[in-house]
Formats: C-alpha cells, sequence, structure tokens
C-alpha cells in the first residue's frame, strides 16, 4: 500500500497561507509491489501558475499506519486528480495534459 500526502509549498494568497496548512490530506491505494517500491520516497510537484503548487510525497505504509492517517485526514481537498495522474503517467499532468497523452494518435499516410 501507498500512502499519498498532499501540501501546498507555495502559496499565491494575499497573505501567504494556505488555509488548509495545519490539516492533513491523505489518501491511500493498494497496487502491486513493484509500483510500491517504484514511489517509495518520491515526491510530485505541480505549479498551477498562478503563485500556487502543490506538492504530493508517496510513502509504502502498513495498513495500521494506513488507519492512522485515514483517521486524521481530511480527504485529498479535491485533487484525488493528481493521485490518478502519478499513477496513470508518472506525473502530475492538467486535464489538457492528460487528454492529448490519452488521446489517439493520427495516422498519416504516407505515399
Amino acid at each position: 500500500m501507498v500512502g499519498f500526502t498532499l501540501s501546498m509549498p507555495n502559496v499565491g494568497s494575499w497573505n501567504g497561507k494556505w488555509t488548509g496548512e495545519s490539516n492533513l490530506y491523505y489518501r491511500s491505494r493498494k497496487l502491486s509491489k513493484a509500483t510500491e517500491a517504484e514511489l517509495d520516497g518520491k515526491s510530485f510537484h505541480y505549479n498551477f501558475g498562478d503563485g500556487w503548487s502543490a506538492n504530493v510525497s508517496c510513502k509504502k505504509i502498513d495498513a495500521k499506519t494506513n488507519v492512522k492517517l485515514k483517521r486524521r485526514s481530511n480527504g485529498f481537498a479535491g485533487y484525488d486528480w493528481m493521485i490518478d495522474s502519478i499513477l496513470n503517467h508518472g506525473e502530475i499532468l492538467n486535464s489538457l495534459q492528460r487528454k492529448e497523452k490519452e488521446a489517439p494518435k493520427e495516422l498519416v499516410e504516407t505515399a
């Protein structure tokens, strides 16, 4: 199992604070052993382009730790799509970038 923790290291608000900074934003996913090993200890950064950025940290965890963290968690602040993007693409991509990567390649005729 891998635990994903969300943070906002760069905050573009008027006071430089994120209202959720004192909360835990955590999700977990059961993954293959190979994927667990690949993600363990990695972090993924996403720049929103407006002064804000997000970071998703990954850590291999056991079931007992997972239960404790899930109890304290305040969800994932609506950013579950970042986890999906990491798992599907190996990086955090916005919706347009995901569509471009997932679109079927056009066939090009050659003469």
